[in-house]
């Protein structure tokens, strides 16, 4: 049936609230964690710690935005086999990708304020985390590339070649 729903009308009073907080600002975080969780295993603790102050007096959250699209873009391929592989078999993908990453935190970089010493600091310690992010997320391709071979040359031990497959053959 395509009867109409009675919703009630919204509470005029709560217009001046706030807006509430998104529950998930990673983008592709399409998971039961929430993105404390995800910013927890790929910058640590401590960069958790002083992204939720820094949240706390967002000015204009347009470096936070850059953060979690690099973190989301980190995640959502490191959950993703199909995606790793496509990453692993189009070298010039995966260098873009990677491209995108380092621009997004050499644009975060420039919006830095030194006046402001104090939250200056947060945002470098933010960066410098996030920064190793992406060059641990890229030297895992040549450690996952690797471990493939080493894989394949083992199971050829014990196998005919035509019985051993990989998502490279």
């Amino acid at each position: 049936m395509n009867a109409v729903a009675n919703f009630p009308l919204p509470d005029r009073a709560a217009d001046d609230r706030e807006p509430e907080p998104r529950l998930r600002e990673i983008p592709y975080n399409y998971t039961s964690l929430a993105d404390r969780e995800i910013v927890i295993r790929l910058l640590g603790d401590a960069a958790w710690a002083v992204l939720d102050e820094l949240r706390a007096e967002r000015r204009t959250g347009r470096s936070a935005r850059m953060l979690y699209e690099v973190l989301g873009d980190i995640w959502v391929v490191d959950r993703n086999p199909y995606l790793q592989d496509d990453l692993l078999d189009n070298p010039k993908r995966r260098r873009q990708l990677i491209e995108a990453l380092h621009h997004r935190l050499n644009e975060m970089e420039k919006r830095r304020d030194a006046a402001d010493q104090v939250r200056d600091a947060k945002v470098g310690q933010l960066l410098r985390a996030a920064g190793d992010a992406v060059l641990q997320f890229e030297r895992r391709f040549v450690d996952l590339a690797q471990m493939r071979k080493k894989a394949r040359r083992s199971l050829l031990k014990h196998s005919r070649a035509d019985n051993v497959r990989t998502a490279h053959d």
